[in-house]
């Protein structure tokens, strides 16, 4: 929120010029216009526009044969028709080794995540097959690794696990994740065709680095469960239900697995630290999770006669996805929390989808469309849950070592999905002995990265009401719970939003000496106030919202203003001029709020005076013939010009 501190305390000496400027050569008086005549409908469809459409997506089809826009509809439908054409042999070298390296860390990460979700593992790398095969078809980002991630694993997971419980009935609890999954499609698809993108924006930045810490450390410690081979544990996921849970099952702890899991732990945190120190060895932690779950899965194996102790995934289903829409849960008890769960979870993973997408298009200077994004995330994910697979989005690690990797196109999700496809096909036997405290070290290490205290720190340095936000989202998953986490975090944004529109700042400006120039008085020590003059500045649009708080603070500028003068011997005030350059919309209750302000200062003889305003603002000033109430001296191009066309009317006087 804007700070209003020009006020100046105690009545302190204040600068004023000695006389009015008189500038190096003459202002000319300009006339303010109106913006051409435009018919409502006009209006309207410029104003659609604007929301809907501010990338113009079809400028490109203009002067083009029926043929041509045929074609440019194909290709903006299928990004692949874009590349597909021009697609050569060097890339596709580039594009397989990349797929390949993000195919090793696909496999152990689909498993684990699937666990998180409290989904057999199987789901995992159906998850990472099907929607990888769709997005490479519609999606516009050439870096992007799709396939499940923690959060929305997190989410989901603990938002049906409230209600259902997936070893009491397995079947429901698929059918509600599946149900789930396509709702958050539909949803995620939804705001791509209507081009309702903006809905997401309002998870800031802020409340999003709260939120992930906070779901980072809530999943880290539901990984104690598998790290310490705990078989009776809490489905809580606040963090004092969490711990209790750990320590209370002492007797529990087997020193084996302990030992097994922070083994693989220290490993894949040294080859994550060693990918972070030096970039160009990016494979060596691309490469960890996989090599943990071989090696884990011999030394088991190995030792299966001797330890007993240590969980194990089990016999996994060989064969391709099968068929799920049969299973949608369309009609009964539970249909609103699969909807609400849909929601939340599209909500998450299209925010982070989007976000990883467009930072990686920024490092390689192209863009990704977000409207197609969503469409692509959308629908791979309605794909997904008619073909056993759960939410999916684009994966930050997966991504970037997909762009370290080298990858060109979305064909290294092509290969990706193909590396997965022979694993479901040929190797799922040789996962029966992959212990489960190395899909919790592998867990461990892959969120360990949402806790970004860097942002947060930064937060705190340039705006203490972002850190506060973020506070409050990190605070609220850690002991309240995920789903209310965010539904903090959202209310913090709107929140903040809200206080923006309601009370926006306000100012003073004064003169830079010599020139025509006016500013903020407490921003420019240089900056010298008029006599007789009062100049304010409001920096938002006047409408209902913070109409009423305007009318009151600019009044309590000029009280304190006319305050200053009296303490300071000065010129008594004549002029108020209000620069309206900031001003980008006005309304009804505005325009009532600026006929009461000038009503209010002609009773204290002081003239009201408008500078700079805006087209669409000057238009709805003119139909509502407040400009009459000005006059002719009401308006002007610029706060120099009144002030040198209004001081020189005074000296003409006699």
């Amino acid at each position: 929120m804007g700070v209003n501190s020009n006020r100046v305390d105690n009545f302190e000496t204040i600068k004023i010029q000695s006389e009015i400027p008189m500038f190096q050569s003459p202002l000319e008086i300009h006339k303010v216009r109106l913006p051409p005549q435009r018919t409502t409908l006009q209006k309207l469809r410029h104003r659609l526009s604007e929301i809907f459409f501010p990338d113009d997506p079809f400028h490109g089809f203009k002067n083009q044969t029926w043929v041509m826009k045929l074609l440019l509809a194909l290709q903006y439908l299928f990004p692949i028709f874009q590349w597909g054409p021009e697609y050569s042999f060097r890339l596709f070298r580039s594009d397989i080794v990349s797929g390949l390296t993000i195919a090793s860390l696909a496999i152990p990460q689909g498993i684990s995540y699937a666990k998180l979700a409290n989904l057999p593992p199987i789901i995992g790398l159906y998850s990472s097959f099907v929607p990888a095969l769709i997005y490479s078809v519609l999606g516009s980002s050439r870096h992007l690794g799709v396939g499940p991630v923690s959060i929305a694993s997190l989410v989901m997971g603990s938002m049906l696990s409230e209600s259902v419980s997936y070893n009491q009935d397995p079947i429901l609890y698929l059918k509600l994740a599946f149900t789930a999954t396509f709702f958050a499609g539909l949803f995620q698809s939804s705001l791509g065709v209507l081009r309702l993108g903006f809905v997401i924006d309002f998870l800031s930045k802020a409340t999003l680095v709260g939120f992930m810490a906070g779901a980072a450390i809530i999943v880290s410690l539901q990984q104690l469960k598998g790290l310490l081979g705990i078989i009776h544990f809490t489905n809580k996921m606040q963090i004092l239900p969490v711990l209790v849970s750990v320590f209370k099952q002492r007797d529990e702890w087997s020193w084996q697995t302990i030992l097994l899991g922070f083994s693989f732990l220290v490993f894949l945190l040294i080859t994550r630290h060693i990918s972070l120190k030096r970039p160009k060895l990016f494979w060596i932690s691309a490469a960890a999770p996989l090599t943990s779950v071989i090696l884990s899965t011999i030394l088991v194996f190995s030792m299966r006669n001797k330890i007993h102790k240590i969980a194990i995934i089990g016999e996994l289903p060989k064969g391709l996805n099968p068929p799920s829409s049969n299973m949608l849960y369309f009609n009964g008890p539970y249909l609103a929390l699969a909807i609400k769960t849909g929601l939340v979870t599209g909500i998450l993973s299209l925010t982070e989808g989007i976000a990883v997408g467009r930072t990686f298009a920024s490092l390689r200077n192209y863009q990704v469309d977000g409207n197609k994004e969503m469409m692509a995330i959308g629908l791979m994910n309605i794909a997904g849950s008619c073909s056993s697979c759960y939410v999916t989005t684009g994966s930050f690690s997966r991504s970037a070592v997909n762009y370290n990797a080298g990858a060109q196109t979305a064909v290294s999700n092509i290969i990706m999905a193909s590396a997965v496809l022979v694993t479901l096909l040929f190797l799922m036997p040789l996962f029966y002995y992959t212990p489960n405290v190395v899909l919790a070290a592998i867990i461990i290490t892959a969120v360990i990265g949402l806790i970004d205290y860097r942002a947060a720190y930064k937060l705190w340095k340039v705006d203490k009401l972002d850190f506060t936000a973020c506070l409050c989202s990190f605070f609220g998953v850690l002991f309240i719970s995920v789903p209310l986490g965010l539904a903090i975090a959202v209310a913090i944004s709107v929140f903040k939003i809200l206080l923006h529109v309601s009370r926006p700042n306000t100012m003073v400006l004064g003169n830079i000496p010599g020139t025509p120039i006016f500013h903020n008085l407490n921003q420019y020590k240089e900056a010298l106030r008029i006599p007789s003059f009062i100049i304010l500045a409001v920096e938002s649009p006047i409408y209902f919202a913070n109409a009423t708080y305007l009318q009151e603070r600019i009044l309590r500028w000029v009280r304190e203003e006319e305050e200053c003068v009296i303490a300071n011997n000065g010129s008594s005030l004549k002029c108020m001029i209000l620069d309206m350059t900031a001003v980008t919309g006005i309304d009804t209750s505005g325009i009532d709020t600026l006929c009461e302000l000038s009503r209010r200062l002609e009773q204290k003889s002081l003239q009201l005076v408008l500078a700079n305003p805006i087209g669409n603002v000057m238009e709805k000033l003119h139909e509502s013939n407040i400009l009459e109430s000005f006059g002719m001296k009401g308006v002007y191009l610029s706060v120099g010009e009144a002030v040198a066309d209004i001081s020189s009317s005074w000296k003409a006087q006699p």
